[in-house]
């Protein structure tokens, strides 16, 4: 098998697996890509060989990329091995990939309790977080929320803010962008 041949298979699973998961039939796909069912049958089947402008429109349809459909993912891609890291009092767990090219960082944390209300910063973007275990104090400019186990919060992150555990630490997961790693994760 060539390299040309392996891709296209990967393309070809992929097509079908991204088809079923929307719940799409082959003419359901069809219409939103501009191809006919038959057409499409024959691209998944491998009856018929993908040219470029059909995975340009396949991938816009399907809101993915091209690469995204060519490239096979092995086990290392989808299994993490978080490591256990510290800043400022802070425990956390990267959990997304380090290459992950989406922008965001998703991080489980630790937050040691906070009697006071920690030093609050301010950086671009949106910070976004669950609580798994505890209770978090969240400090947003000079108002305080508790925010308990099984409750989300999101603000952006121009307002001064700080956050730390209420009546012991918590434990939350986070999900940050570019901006909000570095002010976070970073000493």
């Amino acid at each position: 098998m060539t390299q040309d041949d392996a891709l296209e298979t990967v393309a070809r699973r992929r097509l079908r697996s991204l088809r079923q998961a929307r719940g799409w039939s082959l003419e359901e796909l069809g219409r939103r890509a501009g191809l006919g069912p038959s057409t499409l049958s024959r691209l998944e089947t491998g009856q018929r060989r993908m040219a470029l402008d059909h995975l340009v429109s396949l991938a816009r349809v399907l809101d993915t990329t091209v690469d995204d459909l060519l490239i096979e993912a092995d086990d290392e891609d989808v299994v993490i091995h978080p490591r256990r890291d510290s800043v400022g009092g802070a425990t956390f767990w990267l959990l997304s990939p380090p290459d992950d090219t989406s922008g965001r960082v998703v991080v489980k944390m630790r937050l040691p309790e906070a009697e006071q209300p920690r030093e609050t910063r301010v950086h671009p973007g949106r910070d976004w977080f669950y609580v798994l275990e505890g209770t978090v104090r969240l400090r947003l400019a000079s108002r305080e929320t508790l925010v308990p186990t099984g409750r989300a919060a999101a603000f952006n992150t121009m307002t001064p803010h700080s956050m730390g555990g209420h009546g012991g630490p918590a434990e939350i997961l986070s999900i940050l962008d570019h901006h909000g790693e570095r002010a976070h994760l970073h000493a």
